[in-house]
Formats: C-alpha cells, sequence, structure tokens
C-alpha cells in the first residue's frame, strides 16, 4: 500500500535524522491517514476516497508545483475526476506516477518519488516506491530543519515552452522566405530560431538554405552540427539521416563523387528512404563515367594497341587482350581496338565475345571493314551460317570500292558450302524440325508483312526479284523455307532445297559470283 510505504520511508528518514521537522510530519499526516483507512465501510478505495472529495481539492493541487501543472491537461483532469465519483478506482491507477503526486499533495506531503531519498530528509527508497521521472541518484547532505524552497519545475517548463514558440515562429518566417526564394533572410530567421531553441530541425532548414545559395562548404558545416548535436540529444534518426543525406547531396553538387556516395551510405544506415537510395545510384554512375572519362588519354591507348599487336605477332593471345582492352579503356571510341581484340578472342575461340567486340566497333564506325569481316568469320565459325551470310552482306554495303570484294565473296561460298553439306539427303521431317529450332526463322516466318509476301509469292512469282531486296528472303531461301532457282544473267546456275525434301542435284557455287541481291532474278520452280 502506498501509505504504508511512504510510512516506512518517513521512518527510514528519522533514522538518519531524528531531528527532521519534514519526516515528522509526513509520519503525523500519514498516520492520520491510516487512521481514516480503517474508519472506512468499503476498504477498496484504500482510504483515500475522501482525499478526492476535499473541497479544496483543485486549490491544493495547484498550490503544489509538481502537480500545478496537471491542470492543463484536460484528459488527465477527466481521470481525477472519476475518482471522485468512484473512489474504487484509485486502485488501479497507483501504478502512474502522477497519481502518486496527487495524493501526496492532498496529504500536504513534500516528498521525491524517485529513486533515492525518499523525501528531503534523505531516507532511502523503500521496496514499495514508484519510480519516477524526477528521480535523485543519491542521499543529500543533513540539512537544517528549514525546508528548501521547491524547484521552480514549472517556470522552466513555461520558459522553454516559450523559447518553442518564438523559435517555430522564427522558423515559420524563414520557411516563408525559403519558398520566395529569399535565402539569405531565410537563414537569418533559421539561425535565430537556433539560438531560441537547441532543435536540428533548425539546422537542416539552415543547411537546405545555404545549399539553394549554393553556398555548400557552408551546407555541409551546418549538416555535421546538426548530427553533433543530434547525437549529444538523441534526436530522431530521421532528422539525423536527413543531414547525412543533405551532406551527400552537396558533395555531389561539388563533384566529390567518393565523399558523396560515403555519405549517401551513412543516411541509408540511419533510416532507409527511396529517394536517397535513388540518389546513391546516381551518383554511383556518376563516379563511373567519371572515372572513365579521366583514364581516357589517347596516347597511352596508342601504346598499348603497339604492346597488342607485339603480343599478337608473337602468339600471346591472352595478353594481346588485355593489352586492346588497356587500348579500349584509354581510347573507347577507337573502333581499332574493338576489333584487334575481337581478333584476339578468335584466337582463343572465344567467338561470341569476338562478335560483340565487332558490333561496338562498326557502332563506331559503320564503315570499318575490319569489323564487318571478322564478324563474319566468327559467325562461321560458331556454324552459325545464316549470320555469316548477313555479316557478309552488310560487308558488302559497306565496302563502297569494292576493295575487301573477293575476301567477301570466298566467305560467301563457304558458308553456302557449308549450309548445304549439312543439309543434303535432309528428309521433310528434318528440314520442318530444323527450321522450327531457329528462333530468327521462325519470328521473321511469324511476322505478318512476310506472310504477305509469301502468299503473293505463290500468286505471282516474278515479284519476287523486288523482294530480294530483302535480307529476310534471302535467309529463307537459304534456310530450305523456300524452293527456287536462282538464275544469273540468262544462265542456269543452281538449285537450292525446299521444305518438302527436294534433293539437290547440282549446286556450283563456284560459278556464282557474291552480287547485291537485286541483281538476282528469282524464278520459282
Amino acid at each position: 500500500m502506498f501509505l504504508a510505504g511512504a510510512l516506512k520511508a518517513y521512518g527510514e528518514a528519522l533514522k538518519l535524522d531524528p531531528n527532521n521537522a519534514q519526516a515528522k510530519s509526513g509520519v503525523k499526516s500519514i498516520q492520520e491517514a491510516m487512521a481514516r483507512e480503517t474508519q472506512q465501510v468499503d476498504g477498496a478505495d484504500l482510504g483515500m476516497g475522501n482525499l478526492f472529495k476535499d473541497p479544496q481539492f483543485l486549490e491544493k493541487l495547484a498550490r503544489n508545483p509538481r502537480t500545478s501543472a496537471y491542470l492543463g491537461d484536460m484528459e488527465f483532469m477527466e481521470k481525477l475526476e472519476r475518482f471522485r465519483e468512484d473512489p474504487n478506482l484509485i486502485q488501479d491507477e497507483l501504478r502512474d506516477p502522477r497519481i502518486m503526486q496527487v495524493i501526496a499533495a492532498l496529504l500536504g506531503l513534500q516528498m521525491e518519488m524517485g529513486d533515492g531519498a525518499a523525501g528531503p530528509g534523505g531516507a532511502t527508497k523503500s521496496a514499495e516506491d514508484t519510480e519516477m521521472p524526477d528521480a535523485s541518484g543519491a542521499l543529500p547532505p543533513k540539512k537544517s530543519a528549514t525546508p528548501p524552497s521547491p524547484e521552480p519545475a514549472d517556470e522552466e517548463a513555461k520558459a522553454l515552452k516559450e523559447a518553442k514558440e518564438a523559435a517555430d515562429k522564427e522558423k515559420a518566417l524563414g520557411n516563408e522566405n525559403y519558398k520566395k526564394r529569399n535565402f539569405d533572410a531565410a537563414i537569418e530567421h533559421y539561425n535565430k530560431a537556433w539560438e531560441l531553441h537547441k532543435d536540428i530541425t533548425y539546422l537542416n532548414n539552415l543547411a537546405a538554405a545555404k545549399f539553394e545559395a549554393g553556398d555548400y562548404e557552408g551546407c555541409i558545416k551546418e549538416c555535421e552540427k546538426a548530427i553533433e548535436e543530434g547525437r549529444e540529444i538523441h534526436a530522431d534518426f530521421k532528422l539525423v539521416a536527413k543531414a547525412f543525406g543533405r551532406i551527400g547531396t552537396a558533395h555531389q553538387k561539388l563533384e566529390n563523387y567518393p565523399a558523396a556516395i560515403d555519405y549517401y551510405q551513412r543516411s541509408l544506415t540511419e533510416h532507409r528512404t527511396p529517394d536517397i537510395l535513388l540518389k546513391l545510384r546516381g551518383v554511383e554512375k556518376m563516379q563511373a563515367d567519371h572515372e572513365r572519362l579521366s583514364y581516357i588519354d589517347p596516347a597511352k591507348a596508342e601504346e598499348a594497341r603497339e604492346s597488342g599487336n607485339a603480343y599478337f605477332k608473337s602468339a600471346n593471345w591472352p595478353e594481346a587482350v588485355k593489352s586492346y582492352t588497356e587500348m579500349i579503356k584509354r581510347a573507347p571510341e577507337d573502333p581499332r581496338g574493338y576489333t584487334n581484340r575481337a581478333a584476339a578472342l578468335t584466337k582463343l575461340m572465344s567467338f561470341p565475345e569476338a562478335v560483340r567486340d565487332c558490333d561496338e566497333a562498326i557502332k563506331r564506325d559503320s564503315g570499318f571493314m575490319r569489323a564487318h569481316i571478322r564478324k563474319a568469320q566468327a559467325c562461321f565459325a560458331m556454324r552459325e551460317y545464316n549470320k555469316c551470310l548477313e555479316a557478309c552482306n552488310a560487308a558488302t554495303e559497306a565496302d563502297k570500292e569494292s576493295k575487301h570484294s573477293r575476301e567477301i565473296e570466298e566467305l560467301t561460298r563457304k558458308a553456302m558450302t557449308a549450309m548445304y553439306s549439312a543439309r543434303e539427303g535432309e528428309t521433310e521431317e528434318q528440314t520442318m524440325e530444323r527450321i522450327q529450332k531457329d528462333p530468327e526463322i521462325v519470328a521473321i516466318i511469324s511476322d505478318p508483312v512476310m506472310q504477305s509476301i509469301l502468299q503473293q509469292a505463290k500468286r505471282d512469282p516474278a515479284a519476287l526479284t523486288e523482294h530480294m531486296k530483302s535480307s529476310y528472303l534471302f535467309l529463307f531461301f537459304f534456310s530450305g523455307v523456300m524452293m527456287v532457282n536462282i538464275c544469273w544473267m540468262d544462265g542456269w546456275t543452281g538449285g537450292l532445297v525446299d521444305g518438302s525434301g527436294i534433293r539437290v542435284y547440282t549446286i556450283l557455287f563456284s560459278s556464282i559470283r557474291f552480287t547485291p541481291f537485286s541483281q538476282y532474278r528469282i524464278c520459282l520452280r
């Protein structure tokens, strides 16, 4: 029970200081209260029902500096009003330290309810005492019988509240100027807000204003101060995360990308938000681009190319690849680095990588013949004869002066010979199965435009002469989807197998000169 615990605490105080007048007065008041308790018919209210029915109930609470602040809490006052109507409810609320303070005030007691002394007399804490937030951690020294004046806690709270309100007004003025882009005025108001009340929200706003004003170093300084102050007062981690994030943004503006990445990561450690994560990804890309661009050096690229050529000639293909890779990093827009590396990769039988390098070279220079030819060679090595023929066709179109026509023709003959050697004696079922396994041909067949061309070819075979400009039809003919006779000028050259499984009796590839598709005359059999 509260009264028993209080009585025990005062007893301990008197043991330490038998002349403590306040402790003696407290013992007397508690004994009177306990006497009244024994007179109650219904003891469920712990003998304190009459305390809450005291006519001077509110006056006593207002006089006591520890309970006067409770008068402004409407919810708490409604709870006390219910106690006055039904004292039996008190028993369920005794764990509330505010209720204990109210009971002490109604009893006229001046006692500390924290862990330490039970009152100004210095009694040790009873095991039944309820812990209070304004605890005293040690026994106070013996004092005279004159009771000390109560701490002006309410005055401090009032002053703090007034300072907070004044600071918020300055913050509001700062926000108005910030929205109007009057950053100097906003900075002045945010500084005043911080001087009035120490809330790192004002420092974050101050940093934002300096950032928008272009003072990135000042922004970083204010954010660092906000983080330091926030750690000391255990501020909301979201506010600390915001300060870290703004430091990262300031470093990003200063193009100090490593520092920006570091502070963005710190912000995410405090509080993970999508906008900071997006900024982190963006600055990481900027850092990679910055490193790549700063690495470009044409002179060193030429040194790497010559080194790669030396390794290539000595058949040291892996080192040649490394040197050509260094050349690409030093001069990423020079197509020679890609084609040279493709040649070395071909020697290492890394054909897919060689094709990708050739494609990169063609992107940078569509007329670079070495890239077209090496791509065709890599496709042939992978037995992708259709792609080899396409690469040869692209090479022919790029060879404006026909300087490489003989090499291209040779590659074309090799691809066609290899294609039909593999299909000779193929049955209709095998042909259809092979076609269905080729995703490129299946995709072309499914195209509505190509379906229309195929239907037109059945009705008007002569129309194929014009359609042969399409590399897709060329692919069909050499894949066995369609059966045609190819005639050059007025002579019969050869026959191609069709989807029905007709055998090819004679294919005179040696007499076919690789020519643009439009110069062929196509005759359906």
